[in-house]
């Protein structure tokens, strides 16, 4: 592969029919990039999540888009998940969101997909703008047994 960033858009209905157009295009892309079938795996829960909380919170039972990105750059893969709905609270991009040195019982109801996320992959950053939607950048490197020579 080039050395450049070459990127695959989908743009979805925000419901919960389209989630697995989003996987197959995951899976097929990682595997294309030589990622082990577990990394895949972890991969497509931490999207499935991402976009399950647009599909679930961003419009409120109204229609609406979902927008996933795929950037394939050397050495890893960054999905983006974009919504225009309204932003969810419960996750901040800060340190105190994680679960790190907490019991579950003390994470918000609905954040869990959040630290889900973040035990998945290895980049997440969660940016909420009031009337501009919510973005949710997920990273994962390849490892080097993974990389194709």
């Amino acid at each position: 592969m080039k050395d450049e960033v070459q990127q695959v858009q989908l743009t979805l209905p925000a419901t919960a029919d389209y989630v697995d157009i989003v996987r197959l295009n995951l899976y097929g892309i990682a595997s294309k990039m030589g990622f082990s079938y577990e990394d895949i795996e972890d991969m497509k829960v931490a999207v499935s999540e991402a976009c399950n909380n647009s599909v679930l919170y961003a419009y409120n039972h109204e229609d609406g888009m979902v927008e996933v990105l795929f950037d394939v750059r050397p050495g890893e893969l960054v999905i983006t998940v974009k919504d225009n709905g309204e932003s969810f609270e419960s996750y901040k991009d800060d340190e105190s969101a994680t679960l790190h040195d907490k019991e579950l019982g003390e994470a918000q109801i609905g954040g869990l997909g959040f630290y889900l996320m973040q035990a998945l992959m290895d980049e997440v950053s969660v940016v909420n703008e009031a009337g501009k939607g919510t973005k949710v950048v997920l990273t994962r490197k390849l490892t080097r047994s993974e990389e194709r020579v």
